[in-house]
């Protein structure tokens, strides 16, 4: 029994049509123009091709998107200057710092990240919305993991009850995707790097989720049969290819449900960008 393949494409596209009719609904009822800006700072190649998506896809929505490219050399100073900027931009609803930094930025990347008003960080990583998230007030969620969460409940995946176990425990993925599967009744197990017997905890998983950045570590002995495989790793090998962190061709041979690389995850996230700027909006206007 071959998995059931968890496209991504389709997926997006009903949060993006759904997005889309929330903006419509803005500007008609409200006289509201959602905006959203993306800062991009030097001429990093990967980053100016998110960048366009994401510009791309407000544009098929209806969100109003500017992208302020900076010079590779600015300062500390002027970038925060610039995000203190957008934050007192009342026609800006949603702000975004592309990662990765220039070297000389690097280290102040969590200042920068918190210096963007909680009620413009569509990114979710502010303080502020991680600690609503801990204690289960969905304010502004991260988009990867919200996408994940968003898939399962678009393909109809019951969450309450199973053992989700989590593969990967940073900030951007693991950490709040396990908040968002306690929030909905999951039992949940993170491990990590240093987690002893890993294989003998993700073969207990009802629902596994891999975000660790080694191409093709999850294997077919790895896994329960019948259990959900979300992937959200993606890794280029040595033919140049893009992989996950699961061995898909193996793992969908025992999996009832799995995400492919390229194809899956990553179709939400930016989908989940929109969402969480449309949210922002009716945050901030109190619209229901």
């Amino acid at each position: 029994m071959l998995a059931r393949i968890l496209e991504g494409k389709v997926f997006a596209a009903q949060i993006k049509e759904n997005v889309k009719t929330e903006v419509e609904f803005l500007k008609e009822i409200h006289g509201i123009t959602p905006g959203l800006v993306v800062i991009i700072v030097g001429e990093n190649p990967a980053s100016k091709v998110y960048v366009a998506n994401k510009h791309k896809a407000c544009a098929e929505v209806g969100i109003y998107s500017e992208v302020v490219q900076m010079i590779e050399t600015i300062t500390k100073e002027q970038l925060l200057a610039q995000i203190i900027d957008l934050n007192g931009n009342a026609a800006i609803d949603g702000i975004l710092l592309q990662l990765p930094l220039p070297d000389h930025l690097k280290q102040y990347e969590t200042e920068f990240l918190n210096a963007i008003h909680p009620d413009k960080d569509v990114d979710g990583f502010h303080p502020v919305n991680v600690g609503k998230l801990t204690i289960g007030q969905e304010h502004l969620v991260p988009c990867t993991p919200y996408g994940c969460v968003k898939m399962l409940q678009l393909a109809n995946i019951d969450i309450a009850g199973k053992h989700a176990v989590i593969v990967g425990r940073s900030n951007i993925v693991g950490k709040p995707m396990a908040n968002l599967l306690l929030s909905r009744h999951a039992t949940v197990t993170i491990c990590h790097s240093r987690t002893a017997d890993l294989p003998s905890i993700t073969r207990q998983a009802d629902i596994l989720v891999v975000a660790i950045g080694k191409p093709k570590f999850i294997t077919k002995d790895m896994v329960k049969p019948g259990a959900i495989v979300i992937d959200v790793g993606i890794n280029r090998i040595a033919d140049k290819r893009l992989v996950g962190d699961v061995d898909y061709e193996q793992v969908k041979e025992v999996a009832s449900a799995i995400t492919p690389v390229p194809g899956g995850v990553g179709l939400l996230t930016i989908a989940m960008l929109l969402s969480n700027t449309i949210k922002a909006v009716k945050l901030k206007h109190n619209i229901k």
